[in-house]
């Protein structure tokens, strides 16, 4: 029987190990400079090293990494061994304090997007102290942040940090003014519900567009995939089981509280979810979670795919961002509280996050941007690629009434003259969940929907908490200079309904009327990542992101280069990948079939010239237009892929891609899913849609 209280965090170095193993005044010494945010003295860095050191060696430990996490998306680590030879030709095992707080990481071939030649190959890890290391695979690993010679930015720990910095900063300047002089920071809370999908190994293995490009590229669609809507919540397989059960047991292991588990809509697909974490350790948990969902599946002999959209006309796969604002008092701020002046609060607040999605709308949707998620957005499991906020009926009367001046009646009581300081209790749960919404309100969080399950979630909360951070400082700055301060407070929440108020939505996200209704609006409709990703460098987020210190313009403009990098070059694998399947499997495969019905025909003929040979004459001729229409395909597809690596420009060759490749990718997939569907089963190369989506029993 596990004993979860002694199993989780045994792997990690927290601060009850702290604790138990540093001495009592380094221990409060060490705590000091995490709450002041101060540079950690060398003296106490050696101490904790070493304490850090023994620990691991007596859990197994042989080798310490500084864990990353560069703009490639995944983590990063190299090992280093914890010895240090002696003269007498032994070792001793040893770790200073100098390594434990920095080390130096050839970043050369990491995505840089003109940060640095490629010669500069000089990058620095830098621990992160308020992230405790861990033990994995028998290495100690030590969260850290990346950063260049120069000091740019190469990850994106980084930026969160910075951004967390940012909105804690401002928002304690509201606090005061409501009255809270204990409150000394706050913390942005995450956290992230992730969707994937379970197939057997031995299936994985025979689909080349699995291997290269993490999804489906062909594949007709099977009698029967969710239609029922039977696999939602319903009995998880004893397969996969075993694998969840593994998975929380390694993850508990590692401090991260995987709390929820249960299979999702479509046939395969499943979720696990944790407790809430600030910002950056949630990240850095769901950088594990993705890694261990996808160690763990192969020990049980299956493979997981986080890709947002693996499978045509089925439910893909998201990562929810739930988001919340807390105090170091233990204040959630969008809370809406039992009393007046807690209304009023928990109201600026709330307000603020209206004015940061409707003003940074674009950030919010550059955040979930990739090509993967492109497939996803706008269908029916996903929220579409215009961003809007559902906070319920109850919610949007309440913040009406205030910026008209009219009263209100509420079930609290029967008439009530509004005021942000006479409102009364809010209740939780104001109204029904709205899951076509793209951003939500869910009692005291916010539900961002969009976010793709293969993307870190670093980058939408570094958006989030920047454009939070600036509607505070506009709202500080007015209240601090304020004659009367409630009557200040008053005129903010009416400016935000009616300057802002656009941005709210509560009926149906995926109908083509909201749509329409978003255009009079004003609101974005950026449906591709080549539609939105060009907003990055607009003026107004260059100037959001450099007065609040998360981004200089240099960072932005390199992030900008390789996500639209990382847009053309997984279209171009994928085109690839089609050719590569077309040319060496389907066609020849086709053929097959193709000599076979002919042959039958023939012998048909020799021994009966009347036998009946509708069936293999019908087929043969589909077919033979089918062929006829996909190798035409590959070859515009090969000339395409050629003639987009001379498109000057990266934002011209991404839309190049978005434009004329994947049209043309989805006309050679007509072809040979219709193939798919007259070929006889024994001659087509690669399993079907129904291997992979029934092929965990």
């Amino acid at each position: 029987m596990i004993n979860v209280p002694e199993l989780f965090g045994s792997m990690v170095f927290n601060e009850a190990v702290m604790k138990e193993r540093l001495p009592e005044a380094v221990y409060r010494e060490f705590l000091k400079t995490l709450e002041e945010g101060k540079e950690l003295d060398i003296s106490l860095a050696n101490v904790i090293a070493g304490a850090m050191k023994d620990w691991a060696l007596e859990k197994g430990a042989t080798h310490f990494t500084h864990w990353f996490q560069p703009l490639t998306g995944a983590t990063s680590e190299k090992h280093d061994a914890l010895i240090t030879p002696q003269k007498d030709g032994t070792v001793i095992m040893e770790f200073s304090g100098k390594e434990l707080v920095r080390g130096e990481s050839d970043a050369s071939s990491f995505p840089s997007g003109g940060l640095r030649a490629t010669c500069e190959a000089r990058g620095y890890t830098v621990w992160d102290p308020t992230s405790y290391a861990f033990i994995k695979d028998g290495c100690l690993c030590i969260p850290t942040a990346f950063c260049s010679y120069g000091g740019e930015a190469l990850d994106k720990k980084t930026p969160l940090l910075r951004s967390m910095e940012a909105i804690s900063a401002q928002a304690v300047r509201v606090l005061k003014l409501f009255g809270h002089k204990d409150v000394k920071s706050v913390k942005t809370t995450v956290g992230p519900e992730q969707e994937y999908f379970l197939v057997d190994k031995d299936v994985f293995d025979k689909r080349k567009d699995l291997i290269y490009a993490g999804r489906t590229l062909f594949g007709a669609q099977p009698p029967k995939g969710q239609d029922m809507e039977g696999h939602y919540f319903g009995i998880i397989k004893p397969r996969v089981q075993a694998f969840m059960k593994e998975l929380n047991e390694e993850l508990w292991k590692l401090g991260v509280p995987a709390k929820t588990e249960h299979n999702e809509t479509a046939p395969a697909q499943h979720e696990t979810a944790p407790v809430f974490a600030t910002a950056n350790i949630a990240t850095d948990h769901n950088q594990l979670t993705m890694e261990l969902l996808q160690k763990i599946a192969r020990k049980h002999g299956m493979v997981c795919l986080l890709h947002e959209k693996p499978f045509n006309g089925v439910n893909g796969s998201g990562k929810h961002n739930n988001w919340s604002v807390c105090t170091d008092t233990g204040i959630n701020l969008l809370e809406p509280g039992d009393t007046p002046k807690e209304n009023a609060q928990f109201l600026l607040f709330f307000c603020a996050v209206i004015k940061a999605v409707d003003e940074y709308q674009d950030l919010l949707r550059i955040s979930v941007a990739s090509a993967g998620n492109d497939l996803r957005l706008g269908a029916n499991e996903a929220p579409p690629a215009i961003v809007s906020m559902f906070i319920g009926e109850d919610l949007e009367d309440i913040l009406k009434a205030i910026a008209s001046g009219t009263a209100l009646d509420t079930k609290a009581v029967e008439q009530l003259k509004v005021g942000v300081h006479v409102l009364p209790k809010i209740p939780r749960d104001t109204s029904d969940r709205n899951r076509t919404s793209p951003f939500a309100f869910t009692g005291n969080k916010f539900e961002f929907r969009m976010l793709g399950s293969s993307e870190s979630a670093a980058c939408t909360n570094i958006m989030l908490n920047t454009a939070v951070a600036e509607s505070l400082r506009v709202f500080a700055d007015r209240l601090e200079k304020a004659a009367d301060f409630k009557k200040e407070l008053d005129a903010i929440i009416k400016d935000v309904v009616n300057k802002n108020g656009r941005i709210i939505f509560n009926g149906n996200g995926y109908g083509e009327e909201w749509v329409k209704e978003a255009e009079r609006r004003g609101l974005l409709n950026l449906k591709t990542m080549p539609d939105a990703y060009p907003h990055y460098l607009d003026e107004k987020n260059k100037k959001l992101f450099a007065r609040h210190g998360v981004l200089s313009e240099s960072e932005m403009h390199a992030r900008f280069e390789i996500g639209m990098e990382h847009y053309c070059k997984t279209i171009k694998i994928e085109a690839l990948t089609m050719i590569n399947m077309t040319e060496k499997e389907i066609l020849p495969a086709v053929s097959r079939f193709e000599k076979d019905l002919a042959e039958t025909v023939i012998n048909k003929r020799a021994a009966d010239k009347t036998a009946d040979c509708a069936y293999e004459t019908f087929v043969l001729k589909e077919l033979s237009a089918l062929t006829g229409r996909a190798l035409d395909s590959v070859q515009r597809l090969k000339s395409l892929v050629r003639d987009a690596e001379n498109v000057a420009g990266i934002t011209p060759q991404a839309q190049f891609y978005r434009d004329r490749i994947l049209p043309e990718m989805e006309n050679l997939r007509a072809s040979c899913d219709r193939m798919e569907e007259k070929t006889a089963k024994d001659y087509w190369p690669f399993p079907s849609y129904g291997d992979l989506l029934y092929s965990v029993k």
